[in-house]
């Protein structure tokens, strides 16, 4: 990721931790952060396989990495769903 990343990324070597505006009930349980892991052609060719629009393949790719069901990521508030957003670009520049 870029040098000029936002406080609320955290990088690892091969991951990326999101803090989240506030905390989010994932699976059951309250989290503060989703870790995305860096993903791979295999994961990009996953994501190109889902049916539907550009913005169901995203959030199909984007639980893919963060090991959460594509239907929890969709009750993320937006402005913390466009955190994930900026945190998969970070992987891709």
């Amino acid at each position: 990721m870029a040098d000029d990343k936002p406080d609320y990324v955290t990088e690892g070597e091969g991951f990326a931790d999101v803090a989240l505006t506030r905390p989010f009930d994932l699976a059951g349980a309250p989290v503060s952060v989703i870790r995305m892991r860096e993903p791979t052609v295999a994961d990009q060719l996953a994501a190109d396989a889902v049916k539907g629009s550009e913005a169901a393949k995203e959030i199909a790719f984007f639980a893919n990495l963060a090991e959460v069901a594509p239907d929890d990521l969709k009750r993320l508030p937006l402005k913390d769903y466009r955190r994930l957003q900026v945190a998969f670009a970070g992987f891709i520049v």
